[in-house]
């Protein structure tokens, strides 16, 4: 079971790294467009992190049900905001900032909860 978990935490961080280099990639190329890979790395974050909370059930290392929660919202919002906006010829600065940001915080959430 450790090795299933261990690969889900690894295909998490490739999504979360997919996610944030694509969209900070984009946010330099202009015009500020969704693109393929930023709604493959959202996909990866959830998909991976509803994953990661089922098997940790039972064996000591009980997550915070509180933390879980948070970290669904957030990367619901994310893949929401990146999925519901792929087709449009240009996003809006500030929600392409919104989902960096909500992506870093995502990230800071998941380090610094303890």
């Amino acid at each position: 079971m450790e090795t299933v978990r261990l690969i889900l935490v690894y295909a998490h961080l490739v999504g979360f790294a997919v996610l944030l280099g694509a969209a900070i990639a984009q946010y330099f190329a202009k015009p500020l467009r969704i693109n393929a890979p930023m709604i493959w790395g959202a996909a990866a974050q959830l998909i991976t992190g509803i994953a990661l909370s089922a098997p940790l059930r039972g064996e000591g290392r009980e997550p915070d049900p509180a933390k879980l929660v948070v970290k669904f919202v957030l990367a619901a919002a994310i893949f929401v905001m990146v999925f519901f906006s792929r087709k449009r010829e240009a996003v809006n600065p500030g929600h392409f900032l919104a989902i960096i940001g909500l992506t870093l915080v995502n990230a800071a959430v998941a380090v610094f909860w303890r």
